[in-house]
């Protein structure tokens, strides 16, 4: 198999909001989300032959729960020699109190 860049699928309002409260339910201490800016996003996906953006799970020094991002080619191949996010502004403390997301 390989990638398009059309992977994944748009989901409704409803079925993140359980997700979310799944997870917060289930995970009452740990980290609720991050937040990539649209620059850095496409740092990522300007690059050669990226069709899109796989993130991995890790933890920081502190740890901390984080993602991390890297950009992927139609061959599902990393490409990891190019543009790699973390550092995510982390919820919380940089949260949408008012998002049913975070409900």
């Amino acid at each position: 198999m390989s990638f398009n860049g059309n992977e994944s699928s748009a989901i409704s309002l409803a079925v993140a909001t359980e997700m979310t409260s799944d997870y917060r339910t289930n995970n009452p201490n740990e980290t609720k989300a991050h937040f990539f800016g649209k620059n850095k996003l496409m740092d990522i996906l300007n690059q050669n032959g990226c069709v899109g953006i796989r993130a991995y799970y890790g933890i920081d020094a502190d740890g901390n729960k984080q993602l991390v991002f890297v950009g992927a080619d139609a061959d599902e191949k990393d490409l990891y020699s190019g543009v790699i996010l973390d550092m995510s502004a982390p919820c919380p403390s940089n949260c949408d109190n008012t998002s049913p997301l975070n409900g």
